[in-house]
């Protein structure tokens, strides 16, 4: 089978399409013909080297984690699932295995292929409702997840004032309007190009990139973008006592003594799994923003551009419609 696959420890520019045997789902997995997968993080830092030490890759090394897409095939033990149900969800390498639940991992051969294989018992992966499409549904896994962690963790209160810093990926374009209707006046980190759509979506003001036009008596910012050891300007915006919750990495050191920071990643699925994910989704609550699709083929270059380029919302690549038969 066609997969997107880094060949060696490199920048995405070193990705290719390439020919891999198809994966067979074992006891407990299930086997899925993917229609689309969604570019994250880790498609571009784990073949960077950059985790080589503790997470070294075997190449060629299959890339992506969300996905949608039809059960081709289930495993000895799989009940919930049958050949021919429409599913979708998030799925980590398997070299990354001590990072996930102990109990019920979400752990996939790679979904930027024609096929992968996924654990079956994870709330991480559900049944794709009918009214969610294909394109769509790749697009938010992680973004729905992320932004579940985010709110249960940060608990915010009607009439708080929110910053988001890096507002317009996919996390922020997600996590915007769920402030909003939690009561909160956002105050987001946006291009020019992209301070209507933050508006339309529930901002009540847009900022720059640059740190010096963040505000100040912020009670909870939200770094979705930033390093963990570069969050000095977004924990300076903070009143005493405020909140500070990044996804990209653990926090370096304490940024401030008299706030709260926290690194947040939930792949426990503690504040919500794929199910609740979908039905925000279906309720109109939770948009979808794709900002570039992409032909299986240049699925490379979706990955160089993620790492490249500013993106708005996900980035998404359609796979095989036409997959043949295993």
């Amino acid at each position: 089978m066609k997969a997107v696959a880094a060949i060696r420890y490199g920048a995405p520019e070193t990705y290719v399409v390439t020919d891999v045997p198809v994966p067979a789902a074992g006891p407990g997995q299930i086997q899925v013909r993917i229609a689309a997968a969604s570019i994250n993080p880790a498609d571009v830092r784990l073949p960077s080297g950059a985790y080589r030490d503790v997470a070294p890759l075997v190449f060629p090394h299959v890339l992506g984690n969300d996905f949608a897409g039809t059960v081709t095939a289930a495993g000895p033990g799989v009940r919930d699932y049958r050949v021919g149900d429409e599913v979708f969800g998030q799925s980590v390498p398997r070299v990354l295995r001590a990072l996930v639940s102990p109990t019920r991992p979400s752990l996939g051969t790679g979904s930027l292929a024609e096929y992968a294989v996924f654990e079956a018992d994870t709330p991480l992966i559900a049944h794709r409702p009918a009214g969610l499409p294909a394109d769509r549904a790749a697009a938010v896994p992680t973004v729905g997840l992320t932004v579940l962690a985010l709110l249960g963790t940060a608990a915010v209160r009607p009439g708080e004032t929110a910053l988001v810093v890096g507002a317009t990926g996919g996390v922020g374009t997600a996590l915007v309007p769920l402030l909003a209707e939690a009561g909160a006046r956002v105050i987001a980190t946006a291009t020019p190009a992209d301070a209507e759509l933050l508006r339309t979506l529930g901002a009540d003001t847009t900022i720059g990139y640059a740190e010096s036009e963040y505000p100040s008596g912020v009670d909870v910012a939200f770094n979705l973008t930033r390093p963990g050891d570069g969050l000095g300007a977004t924990a300076g915006a903070l009143r005493t006592g405020g909140r500070l919750l990044t996804i990209t990495e653990p926090i370096a050191g304490r940024p401030r003594d008299d706030v709260e920071a926290r690194f947040v990643l939930d792949l426990d699925a503690a504040f919500g799994g794929m199910n609740e994910v979908a039905d925000l989704v279906v309720a109109g609550r939770l948009p979808v923003t794709i900002g570039r699709r992409y032909d299986f083929a240049d699925g490379p270059r979706a990955c160089v551009d993620f790492a490249r380029r500013h993106t708005t919302g996900k980035l998404v690549v359609s796979t095989f419609r036409t997959a043949p038969a295993v």
